[in-house]
């Protein structure tokens, strides 16, 4: 149901965008989930980075905040996470997620590296 891309190696203090395209999912499906971005780094337990709600509330963990963004385009049915000023504790597998009460879908992750 939703493919996550935009990962990639970025040098500290740069930026990526990464995307999660929910092609096949109806728009009213769509508008009527919580949208989430987690991330794994390795060795660590997955945590929720931030969060897109059904009315438009944005939550962010807060060592992202004031960096990230997350953003949703009703029209691509797509959902963003733009990342400015990226740190290297910022490395992680990102993955997207669509939640309700009635299901859960989940992309499969996208690798953010980040190095000098």
């Amino acid at each position: 149901q939703l493919q996550a891309s935009g990962g990639g190696l970025v040098q500290p203090g740069g930026s990526l965008r990464l995307s999660c395209k929910a092609s096949r999912m109806i728009l009213s499906v769509f508008t009527t989930k919580t949208w989430n971005w987690y991330r794994q780094a390795p060795g660590k337990q997955r945590e929720l980075v931030a969060s897109f709600t059904t009315d438009r509330t944005t939550n962010y963990k807060d060592s992202v905040k004031g960096r990230f963004t997350i953003s949703r385009d009703n029209v691509k049915k797509t959902v963003y996470l733009q990342m400015n000023s990226l740190k290297p504790e910022d490395t992680a597998v990102y993955y997207c997620n669509a939640w309700s009460i009635d299901n859960d879908y989940w992309g499969q992750g996208t690798l953010v590296t980040v190095s000098s």
